[in-house]
């Protein structure tokens, strides 16, 4: 099943979309009964509308329930860490990722005014459907997966030389998501799933690789963070990138540039990068990191 997170005359709300992804109906079931549900009921959790909706009408939005929370992990692409002098870590770094931060299918990105390095990231996204709990493989709780885009700014902290994961990952509308989740079932079910997953920008691939090749599979990134902080039915997953990103060849994004990531079996995740943003002449006061050593102490 394809489920999808829309809105249509300004209401927003869950739906299940047809085989072809033309067309949806309404989810009445409140997410909290279905989304934990779904795996052993099927349709029959979701008390569907009747009436059809063309998708044409309707807005995508990031396929997150209100509530939910985002964590991001890194480190898990040997590949990856390779072409950039490293090896395979003890284990994984997470962090997490503002509400605020994600846009859905379609959206621009937007610029950040405090970087002068933005790069994007090709990821599969893992989306929980119950606590874990004594679960034996925490992979069999999830409801689905999605594609993730994990627009990252580079040269955050570089200035203090320490790491910045709150410029680096949670800025403002950077980071795209969906456009739909695609259910377990559709995906080999519990355990590591392998599928393809690329990324180009204005047509040029950068990233390709498969999900099978993580250093951590997903049990265990769930295993991670469920440790440290209880995963609740909503959360969301970012299971880390592979080799192809501009940190590697300095080929960073710009305005105007279009990103196409894809993962196969789940979907294609279009977005274009938005102008950059101006910060307001009162803002922009005082030693804020800003690129290029710009910063006005005020």
């Amino acid at each position: 099943m394809r489920i999808a997170r829309v809105e249509v005359a300004g209401e927003a709300f869950w739906a299940l979309l047809d085989a072809n992804s033309v067309r949806l109906r309404a989810i009445r079931a409140a997410f909290s009964e279905w989304a934990p549900s779904l795996g052993e009921q099927g349709e029959a959790a979701l008390d569907l509308d009747a009436d059809w909706i063309p998708l044409a009408v309707c807005r995508l939005l990031p396929p997150l329930q209100p509530g939910g929370r985002i964590f991001g992990v890194g480190l898990n692409y040997l590949s990856h860490l390779e072409r950039l002098g490293s090896k395979a870590p003890a284990h994984t770094l997470a962090y997490s990722i503002p509400e605020s931060a994600l846009v859905g299918a379609g959206e621009d990105i937007q610029f950040p005014a405090v970087t002068g390095e933005l790069d994007y990231e090709v990821e599969l996204v893992a989306v929980v459907a119950r606590p874990l709990l004594d679960e034996p493989q925490a992979s069999a709780c999830l409801l689905g997966y999605t594609v993730g885009n994990d627009i990252s700014a580079r040269d955050a902290g570089r200035q203090i030389g320490r790491l910045d994961l709150l410029t680096q990952k949670a800025m403002d509308r950077t980071t795209p998501i969906g456009p739909w989740i695609v259910t377990l079932d559709e995906l080999g079910g519990p355990g590591q799933p392998t599928l393809n997953l690329q990324l180009s920008v204005n047509g040029e691939q950068r990233q390709q690789d498969n999900t099978g090749n993580m250093i951590f599979p997903v049990d265990e990134l769930l295993n991670y963070l469920d440790a440290r902080i209880t995963l609740r039915p909503g959360d969301m997953v970012f299971t880390g990138s592979t080799h192809g990103v501009a940190l590697e060849t300095g080929n960073f994004l710009e305005p105007g540039d279009a990103i196409d990531a894809r993962i196969e079996g789940v979907g294609q995740l279009c977005n274009r990068v938005g102008e950059r943003r101006e910060l307001h002449a009162a803002r922009k006061v005082g030693r804020l990191g800003l690129p290029a050593g710009d910063d006005v102490i005020g």
